[in-house]
């Protein structure tokens, strides 16, 4: 499975970006918020779902890891299939996404374009109780950036989980840390406790 993919912007069109790695151009599906950051810096990393179907395989980037994990929920709902999820990510933040689904908000989630009252209503029926236990939520608060994520690799590189190296790396930006060296530090004094 392709989890990461961070790059050089050679192209943007139509809500798809082509990220060149290592001579490699990788076309993704973005989110609006991954597709806004990535217009402004040329560059940089997007979570990713990768799907096989008998058509093609396809891509699908998002801006924070809590964002991907929320699709990942949303595709598993009966009726909701990548693309529909994507739609409906396109038209709510993730973070609003998840108060609706939390707080059963019915009517906010069928104001969305293309998600009718059954699929809203089944959404929330599946979705209420992972959403609110979900330790994804600061995700949604912090986008991806390459700092992070080369944070979360160093991290990870020391032996400490992906979940745990996010989470520090959540935590030093949060205590103000900005640098690479800066947020791995603080993220080691998080990890220390």
């Amino acid at each position: 499975m392709i989890g990461y993919v961070k790059g050089k912007v050679l192209d943007i069109s139509d809500g798809k970006v082509i990220l060149e790695n290592n001579g490699i151009g990788y076309e993704i599906s973005l989110t609006p918020a991954a597709l806004s950051r990535l217009a402004a810096n040329k560059e940089g990393g997007v979570y990713t779902y990768f799907q096989v179907k008998e058509d093609g395989f396809f891509l699908y980037g998002f801006d924070a890891l809590g964002e991907r994990n929320l699709f990942t929920k949303l595709i598993k709902v009966d009726s909701v299939g990548p693309r529909k999820a994507m739609d409906i990510l396109s038209e709510i933040s993730a973070k609003d996404l998840a108060t609706a689904i939390a707080t059963s908000d019915v009517k906010r989630l069928t104001a969305i374009k293309g998600c009718g009252k059954k699929t809203a209503e089944k959404i929330v029926l599946e979705l209420r109780d992972s959403v609110r236990g979900s330790d994804d939520t600061p995700d949604f608060l912090s986008p991806v950036s390459s700092v992070d994520s080369d944070a979360v690799i160093a991290l990870m590189s020391l032996g400490f989980s992906r979940t745990e190296s996010e989470k520090s790396v959540v935590s030093a930006r949060a205590s103000g840390a900005k640098g690479v060296e800066e947020i791995i530090s603080a993220a080691l004094k998080t990890l220390a406790k």
